[in-house]
């Protein structure tokens, strides 16, 4: 007896494919631009090897090359796909063949450093969730000295805010206001607010390494494929 072919949700094939959010993919599913082996698709559909599955008329193969890339963002630049108000965003400075990629993770548009983009979902996964616990370092410079007893506060018991405790590893740099920031989770500008909540004001916010993956001596604007 065959063993059954695995199979992936549509939406999230989708979404890998087309460079867009698995809410965008269901959207796109029903308002029926989305056809599976002839059927106009409906959500909830899975697909193996064998479907053929087509968006506006085009054919998108099942298979396909992973992509894995590291950036330097620069500041000024927001990841979303749009334009937000007059802030460009990081694709206008990437080539074609890698504007169907998704951030693996976000940097605020004030801050810069190792962002890594991919089409491999699992990945992307394995990468941002908590229970992966992927160490993220970032230089950070505040707009005065962190008292000690501020500095000991976040590392050893966290700072409350409104979405739960914030805690991470603070270590003093050489020069006075700079800190070397060792951060386990990925909330939303966690690390600003954190430092906000406390009456300071974070001036830079540079991520240098994300897991094993490493910034390095890329300048901002630089991209580079590696491999998982």
């Amino acid at each position: 007896m065959d063993s059954p072919r695995p199979s992936v949700r549509l939406n999230k094939f989708l979404a890998e494919r087309l460079g867009v959010s698995r809410r965008e993919a269901d959207e796109l599913i029903a308002a029926g631009k989305v056809t599976v082996d002839g059927e106009a698709a409906i959500l909830g559909t899975r697909i193996d090897s064998q479907s053929r599955i087509f968006y506006n008329n085009i054919e998108i193969p099942f298979e396909t090359k992973y992509l894995y890339v590291a950036f330097h963002k620069p500041v000024g630049y927001v990841c979303s796909r749009r334009a937000q108000g007059s802030a460009p965003t990081i694709y206008d400075l990437l080539p074609p063949e890698y504007r169907k990629l998704k951030t693996v993770g976000r940097l605020d548009k004030e801050s810069s450093g190792l962002i890594l983009l991919t089409n491999d979902g699992d990945f992307a996964f394995q990468m941002t969730h908590p229970k992966f616990r992927k160490t993220k370092l970032y230089e950070v410079e505040l707009d005065r000295p962190l008292e000690p007893l501020h500095q000991q506060m976040i590392s050893d018991y966290g700072v409350m805010l409104d979405d739960g405790p914030s805690q991470f590893k603070v270590i003093k740099d050489d020069v006075p206001g700079h800190y070397i920031v060792t951060l386990l989770e990925g909330r939303n500008r966690q690390i600003r607010r954190t430092f906000a909540a406390l009456g300071y004001r974070v001036i830079k916010l540079h991520r240098t390494n994300f897991g094993k993956y490493e910034l390095g001596s890329m300048k901002p604007g630089d991209y580079r494929e590696f491999e998982v």
